[in-house]
C-alpha cells in the first residue's frame, strides 16, 4: 500500500518525507485553502521538493464538464509528469473524465466517493484512482472501511485497473485495517503518520536496550566507540 501525505503545507511535508517511505503528496480546495495564496505557487513547491517521479494529486473545481477538461489539462501543464487531477465522481464529472481518457493522458483521481456504485462508474470511466472519504463516511452513520473495502473488492470482481487511493482517516487503526485488505494506497494527515507508529512501550523497549548497553559500556557510548 502506497503511503501518501493529505497536506499542503511544505514543513509539514518535509517533516513526514524525512521519518516515512512516501510516494507522493494529495490536495484538495480545503487544503490549499489553509495556506492561502496562489495555489500553483504552493503546488510548485510541492512538487519542487518531491520531485518528479513523486505523485501529486491535484482537484480541479470548475463545475462543467468541458471546465474541468481545461483545468485538468492546465494542472497537468503547469506541474508535469505524475500529476493526477482529482475530479468529482458526479455526472459532470464523469463526463470529463471521459473525455480526458479519450483524448489525453491525463491521470485522474475520482474523488467525493462516499458509495461504491461512484467508483465503479468512474472506473468505467477511466480513472486510475477512486478515493473514498473514510472518515465523512463513518460521520454519516456508515461504516467507511467497508466501503472501501466493498469497492476494492468491485475492482478486482470486475478485472477493473483503478486502484483504491483511500482519504479521511481519523486514527491509525483505520490505516491498518485497509492495509490488511491490500487497498493500493492511502492519503494520511501528518499526524495521522505519527500515530501509525505511536507506542510506549516500543519507546520503552528501545530506552532499556541503550541503558543496557551503556551499563557496562559507559554512558553515551555506543558500537561506533570500539572495534
Amino acid at each position: 500500500m502506497k503511503l501518501l501525505i493529505d497536506d499542503a503545507r511544505l514543513d509539514e511535508i518535509k517533516k513526514i518525507y524525512e521519518f516515512f517511505p512516501v510516494s507522493g503528496v494529495t490536495t484538495n480546495p480545503t487544503i490549499l485553502s489553509k495556506v492561502g495564496g496562489n495555489p500553483f505557487d504552493t503546488l510548485k513547491k510541492i512538487r519542487g521538493f518531491i520531485g518528479e517521479e513523486a505523485d501529486l494529486h491535484v482537484q480541479a473545481v470548475n463545475r462543467r464538464a468541458e471546465k474541468i477538461v481545461d483545468e485538468a489539462k492546465h494542472i497537468v501543464e503547469v506541474l508535469g509528469a505524475n500529476t493526477y487531477v482529482k475530479i468529482p465522481a458526479v455526472p459532470e464529472g464523469f463526463k470529463a473524465m471521459k473525455i480526458l481518457v479519450e483524448t489525453s493522458e491525463i491521470l485522474i483521481t475520482a474523488t467525493a466517493i462516499y458509495t461504491p456504485m461512484q467508483a465503479f462508474i468512474a472506473g468505467q470511466c477511466g480513472a486510475s484512482y477512486a478515493a473514498p472519504y473514510v472518515n465523512r463516511i463513518d460521520n454519516m452513520g456508515f461504516n467507511g472501511l467497508t466501503v472501501a473495502k466493498e469497492i476494492q473488492q468491485i475492482f478486482s470482481s470486475n478485472r477493473m485497473e483503478t486502484e483504491v487511493i483511500a482519504a479521511s482517516f481519523k486514527n491509525s487503526q483505520q490505516v491498518l485495517e485497509l492495509c490488511k485488505c491490500g487497498i493500493s494506497a492511502a492519503t494520511i494527515a501528518p499526524e495521522i503518520f505519527f500515530a501509525l507508529i505511536k507506542n510506549s512501550a516500543i519507546n520503552d523497549a528501545v530506552e532499556n536496550f541503550i541503558a543496557d548497553f551503556e551499563s557496562f559500556a559507559g554512558k553515551d557510548k555506543s558500537m561506533l566507540d570500539f572495534k
